[in-house]
Parts: C-alpha cells; sequence; structure tokens
C-alpha cells in the first residue's frame, strides 16, 4: 500500500456530467454519470492512515495538509478490522459489530478542514471467508455489499455528526496476491480478475444502494504485474493492463464510474515523464491506458483517479533519491497529471515519514521538518484548488464546497452567500456539505463567492466562468 496527493485536470469548457458507454453491436446510448467529485479541478491530497488515523499528532498533520492545499484524503477501511465479528445487520450503519471511531474522527476533521474523503474498502473478515487470511474474498459477495452500504449510508450526510463521504473505491492492488488471492488456479489460468469482479459489484451496488450520487472507482491497480504464476518465487500478480482487460470480459459487466490505479515509477530514480515497459503503467502511460479502458469496457473518456504515487528520499531509504529531487518530481508529476483531462484525482504516499514504516516517500521528515517537496508541491497545488471551481459559461448554478461550515451547521441550514459585488441571499447548506450557488456573468469571469454561517464562520472561494484552455500547475 501507497499513497499521496491528489490531483485533477481541468476539463475543456467545464465538468463531464455524462458519458458515451458502447452497448453490445455498436450502439450507442448515453449513460449519466453522478456529478465529477470537483467540477473542472484536480483534486489533490494524500494517503497516510498512521499520521491521519492513529498518530497523536493527527490533528495538526491535517493542518500541515490542509495548508499545502490538500483538497482529499484517501483512507483505507480494512473491513476485517472495522467488523471483527458478524453483525446483526450488516447494512446498518451503527450495528455494534462495527468498529469505526477512527474514521468517524477522521471524517470529521477532515470536513473541519474543508477536506473529503476517499474511502477504499478492502480486507475480509475471517467469519466471511471460512478462516482465511483478509486477502481471500468472502464466501457471501453479499456481505460486503451489506459493509458497502452500512459505509455510505454512515456516511451519507444523513446522520448529525457523520460528514458526508462521496468517494469510495474497490479493493486495493487486488491484481496482486497480497491483497487478493488467488491470481491464478493450479492450471495457471488466472482467476483474480474474475474474483475482483464480484467483490467490485458487491460493492458498487452496496454504495449506490445508500448514496446514488457517490462515486465507486474499481480497479486501484499496482503499476507492474507478472502475468503468469510465479511457482512460489515471488507473488502471483497480473499486470495493471492485462488485469483490467480480463475484468472487462467478465460478465455481467462490471459497472463503475472511474478507475483507480497506482502508477508507481519502477525505481524511485525514474522521473514521472519516463516510459514504462507495457503492460506496466506509469505516469507517462496514462493516456494510453485510459483509452484501453475505453476500448475494453466499451466507453469514451474514461475517468482516471491517480489514488497512489510517490518517491522515496534517501538517507531513510537508501535507494531513495535527494529530497530536492523529490520535490521536482513531485512538481513534475503534478503538472503531467494536470494537463490529462482525463485524470481527476492524484494522491500522494505519504506525507509524514514515520520510524518503523516500511516507506520514507514523506513530504515531512521524520522529525518533523518539511522536506523541499512540501512547499513547492502545496504551491502547484494551490493553483488548482479543487474547491475554486471551473464551470460551463452557460452554467446558472456552480455547486462549491463548504465542508468547513457543514462542520458547525447542520444540513438544510440557510447560511449568507455573496456572489461577486452582489448582495448577500441565503441558501441552505447540502447534505453533502455543498453549496448550489446561483452564478450569472459573462464566459472567463472570475466571481469570488463568501459564505458565512450564523456563528460567524467563513469561507472564501472563486468560480471561473468557461474556460477552454487547461489550468497548469507550473
Amino acid at each position: 500500500m501507497r499513497r499521496i496527493l491528489v490531483l485533477l485536470a481541468v476539463l475543456a469548457g467545464g465538468a463531464v456530467s455524462a458519458s458515451l458507454v458502447l452497448i453490445g453491436g455498436g450502439t450507442e446510448e448515453p449513460v449519466s454519470l453522478p456529478e465529477d467529485p470537483m467540477p473542472g479541478r484536480l483534486l489533490v491530497g494524500f494517503q497516510d492512515d498512521a499520521t491521519f488515523r492513529w498518530a497523536p499528532d493527527r490533528a495538526d498533520m491535517l493542518d500541515r495538509a490542509r495548508d499545502a492545499a490538500a483538497s482529499i484524503i484517501r483512507t483505507t477501511v480494512n473491513w476485517s478490522q472495522a467488523a471483527p465479528r458478524r453483525p446483526t445487520d450488516p447494512t446498518n450503519p451503527f450495528d455494534s459489530a462495527y468498529e469505526l471511531d477512527d474514521v468517524d474522527d477522521l471524517a470529521r476533521n477532515a470536513q473541519q478542514r474543508g477536506i473529503e474523503l476517499l474511502i477504499t474498502i478492502w480486507a475480509t473478515p475471517a467469519w466471511a471467508n471460512g478462516g482465511r487470511p483478509p486477502n481471500h474474498p468472502p464466501h457471501d459477495n453479499g456481505d460486503l455489499e451489506g459493509f458497502a452500504e452500512a459505509l455510505a449510508e454512515r456516511y451519507s450526510g444523513r446522520h448529525a455528526g457523520y460528514p458526508a463521504v462521496r468517494l469510495f473505491s474497490a479493493w486495493n492492488e487486488p491484481n496482486l496476491e497480497q491483497f487478493l488471492a488467488p491470481q491464478f488456479d493450479a492450471s495457471g489460468q488466472s482467476t483474480g480478475p474474475a474474483l475482483y469482479a464480484r467483490l467490485a459489484r458487491a460493492m458498487y451496488a452496496g454504495v449506490k444502494r445508500a448514496n446514488p450520487e457517490a462515486l465507486v472507482a474499481i480497479g486501484e491497480t499496482s503499476p507492474r504485474g507478472h502475468d503468469l504464476p510465479s511457482r512460489g518465487r515471488v507473488q502471483d500478480s497480473h499486470s495493471p493492463a492485462r488485469f483490467a482487460r480480463l475484468l472487462a470480459e467478465e460478465q455481467p459487466e462490471v459497472p463503475f464510474d472511474a478507475w483507480a490505479l497506482h502508477p508507481y515509477p519502477p525505481r524511485h530514480q525514474v522521473a514521472p515523464a519516463d516510459p514504462v515497459r507495457w503492460p506496466s503503467v506509469g505516469l507517462s502511460s496514462l493516456e494510453r491506458f485510459g483509452g484501453a479502458l475505453d476500448d475494453w469496457f466499451g466507453r469514451a473518456g474514461t475517468p482516471l483517479w491517480v489514488t497512489e504515487y510517490a518517491h522515496e528520499t534517501r538517507p531513510e531509504e537508501p535507494l531513495g533519491i535527494d529530497p530536492e529531487l523529490q520535490a521536482s518530481f513531485g512538481e513534475e508529476a503534478l503538472a503531467s497529471t494536470t494537463r490529462n483531462p482525463r485524470v481527476r484525482m492524484f494522491v500522494w504516499f505519504i506525507l509524514r515519514d514515520r520510524p518503523g514504516t516500511p516507506w520514507q516517500s514523506g513530504l515531512i521528515a521524520e522529525d518533523g521538518s518539511p522536506k523541499p517537496a512540501l512547499e513547492r508541491f502545496g504551491q502547484a497545488a494551490s493553483r488548482i484548488d479543487a474547491r475554486n471551481p471551473v464551470v460551463p459559461s452557460d452554467a446558472s448554478v456552480a455547486r462549491i464546497p463548504a465542508l468547513e461550515l457543514a462542520y458547525h451547521t447542520p444540513a438544510g441550514t440557510e447560511v449568507d452567500v455573496t456572489v461577486a459585488e452582489a448582495g448577500e441571499i441565503p441558501i441552505p447548506l447540502e447534505p453533502d456539505g455543498w453549496l448550489e450557488v446561483p452564478v450569472d456573468a459573462a464566459p472567463g469571469a472570475v466571481l469570488d463567492v463568501r459564505a458565512t454561517n450564523a456563528y460567524g464562520h467563513t469561507i472564501s472561494r472563486t468560480v471561473r466562468l468557461g474556460r477552454s484552455s487547461i489550468v497548469h500547475a507550473d
């Protein structure tokens, strides 16, 4: 596992709200998708559960993530730990069997700082798979579907004190036996994609039943794999491209809103733009991989979420790179993903190095001092802050995240909103913590938006109407 940053490419002319799916025989049928995570901007953030969920200084570290312009945090909810015993009602988000206090704490702390969550579900409880390790799937995928529904309901925004979460993903690196087993059967035939298809369908169905507006990504694939049984020499694995192609052949089709992936370089010294050998997938091959997904799944413009990427540094990691080079590579990675309109998210793994952990890719050193990458990454991310949306030039309403206000203000409560030089108008907070703000200006205009609740808490955003060019990280 690894994760950190999340950046998103600006779509020309505004956010896309529908895609085209090819249905058997070449006929075309439009499929409406839920709204993009952040219209016209790139989500940027971190994954670091050790720091954000369990560390004594987690509040301070979330402050530093916010100051680095993070708009999203990816967190992995381990099903086997969250449900150590079988729940009486798996779809009940508050069943006594569920142990989610640390996730609740993260959701509230992130919301207070205006940061959204992406929840990745993985790891089967022993009670669900006959006592096998957590990388083996459940005997009954209905158990997983129930858990996904419970999570999406708990964080639907309909329960006071439990912030809304709109972004989910299915499993972690299921193309590696470390996370999903077996990858091949005794005769050497691929089994991992078929196993994953059932898991992904279950999670998608559960999340959507509780919250149809949520977005669910599948994949979460590692960057490399062997595509042949290893016979015990190394763990069995599939390359991300082969895994995706085989998954596309599964019936019934696997539904999804985006493909999540971890395009790490093969070595830390390899620059983000350097080519990698197909069917491995790196940042330099995202467009090729996206086009292949379109072909295999019969889609157009499949969105990509880069949910893990990083470079480790010396001296803590002897094979790492100089911290100054890490800073340059971080900026380069953000710039390249921002230029690709498929990419909606970029997550860096991790924020802070900690003694005893296997990864030293943090932007903050073990002693709490910043590496050069922290400031430079934050500067790049702030220029494409996803909380300042770009909307179509003919839009009459802009959806704006107001999570900081939602932390203090119940859903449905009106807050005072000022757009540009216009007077205040009362607008109710949506259950997900967003505001639907009316806009009326010429194409290309940039509007300053200010919202204040009854307690005096205030947020400021900007809304840009209908840019046709890409916003670059540089």
